[in-house]
Parts: structure tokens; sequence; C-alpha cells
């Protein structure tokens, strides 16, 4: 496996569990912590925070496919896709840096190594 497929599993790989926290385990004292919000936000955003749970799910599945069928067309979108999302998280959300940097450098090195 070459060093771009393994970041593209590993951004899959985030995104699947981002999916699990978005989508089931929202209100969960841990995914409260991760996504700095209180017990109140998370009761709000429960159902927005559902439906993208599914969103990053979507990404993962179409690097997962783009990957199995040799689908470069499909890998880097789900890979751009993701990069993008972390810049808009950064440009809106600063202190969620961090957050930011775990969704997108994976996808981020992926085109780095790409382009070498």
């Amino acid at each position: 496996m070459s060093i771009s497929n393994l970041l593209a599993v590993v951004a899959a790989l985030i995104h699947v569990y981002i999916f699990v926290l978005e989508s089931f385990r929202w209100e969960h004292p841990k995914t409260l912590k991760t996504f700095r919000m209180s017990a109140d936000q998370a009761r709000i955003s429960n159902d927005l925070a559902f439906n993208q749970g599914f969103y990053n799910l979507f990404l993962a599945l179409a690097i997962v496919v783009g990957l199995l069928t040799n689908q470069k067309i499909l890998l880097q979108y789900g890979m751009a896709s993701i990069l993008a999302a972390a810049v808009v998280l950064i440009v809106r959300k600063p202190k969620m840096l961090r957050g930011a940097m775990i969704q997108g450098l994976p996808a981020a090195l992926y085109f780095i190594v790409q382009a070498l």
C-alpha cells in the first residue's frame, strides 16, 4: 500500500469515528468535551449533529470506494472535501484548531505526497 493510500485510509477511519460521535454519542460527556460544548448545546443540536455525522460517513465511503475501485477522482474528491472542511473549521472557529488538524492533516499530507 502506498503512503498516499495509507493516509486516505487514516482519513476515512477518522471520519467513521466522527460519524459515530456525531450520530450516536453526541450527548455523551466525552463527546461534549471533544466538541467543547455544554449538555444543553448538544441537546439542541442533536438532530443537526446526527445528519452531519452521516456526511462524514459518506466522505469516508467515497474514499474507501475510490481506493477499492481505483477511482482516483472519487478518492481525491473525498480527500479535498475533508481538507476544505478542516480549513472552514479553522477559519470559523480557531479554538477548534486541534480538531481541524486531526480532521484535515491526513488529507493535506495525502495531497503533498501525491505532488511529490
